[in-house]
């Protein structure tokens, strides 16, 4: 890439702009031992940037019995408020390192910035960061008839900030995630784990490590 070609960003929330992605195993955590089995470490990494029912079927894999539809929506909706209470808890202090001044970069540059989220609680985890404001238009699961990998919810984003999808960059921490951005046509940039991360374009440690510079004018 020799020169800055990129004129629209679209963030994941969890585990890219904030240290939210804990939150949601914890609370898969709690309701697993409340109904008798324990899951493994490695579920929170397999339900990274996927949707709440496709994350309790992964967690019911662990599972000693089978659950009917609405014991599972049941299910959902217990999770869902444990991880409600969790996050009420969270504050500016929460962002994770270099979040906050890239998204006041862009602002300043003039660049679009977009969020798809697979979460259905990221109006209050922005507003709870205090960087709602940052974002032109916000994305998540609650908008969406097909959640990550499918690239629905990067289009509707692009959509939204008015940026065709090959001139954004999408950022993300999950593979399901890395996935959905490289179908959409976008420019994908993994945040964490390299191994896991190898569909993205480049992987950085965070989004603190990522120079600007190299893809958007600023």
């Amino acid at each position: 890439m020799t020169e800055p070609r990129f004129t629209g960003a679209v963030f994941d929330l969890d585990g890219v702009i904030a240290d939210t992605a804990r939150f949601h195993f914890l609370a898969w955590q709690r309701l697993a031992l409340e109904e008798g089995f324990d899951i493994p470490h490695e579920v929170d990494d397999r339900v990274k940037g996927v949707d709440r029912m496709a994350s309790l079927r992964i967690v019911l894999e662990y599972a000693d019995r089978q659950y009917s539809a609405p014991e599972q929506e049941a299910l959902a909706a217990r999770k869902n408020g444990y991880y409600v209470d969790l996050i009420a808890s969270l504050t500016p202090a929460d962002m994770l390192p270099g979040a906050g001044e890239v998204l006041r970069t862009l602002r300043a540059a003039g660049i679009p910035i977009g969020l798809a989220s697979a979460s259905k609680n990221a109006l209050p985890v922005l507003k709870a960061l205090g960087v709602l404001d940052e974002f032109d238009f916000v994305v998540d699961a609650a908008t969406v008839t097909n959640g990550k990998p499918d690239p629905e919810i990067f289009l509707k984003a692009a959509v939204g900030i008015g940026i065709a999808p090959a001139n954004c960059v999408g950022f993300e921490d999950a593979p399901a995630g890395v996935t959905s951005i490289r179908q959409a046509g976008m420019y994908a940039i993994g945040i964490g784990n390299a191994e896991l991360l190898r569909e993205a374009d480049e992987v950085f440690p965070t989004l603190a490590d990522v120079s600007l510079a190299r893809y958007f004018k600023l």
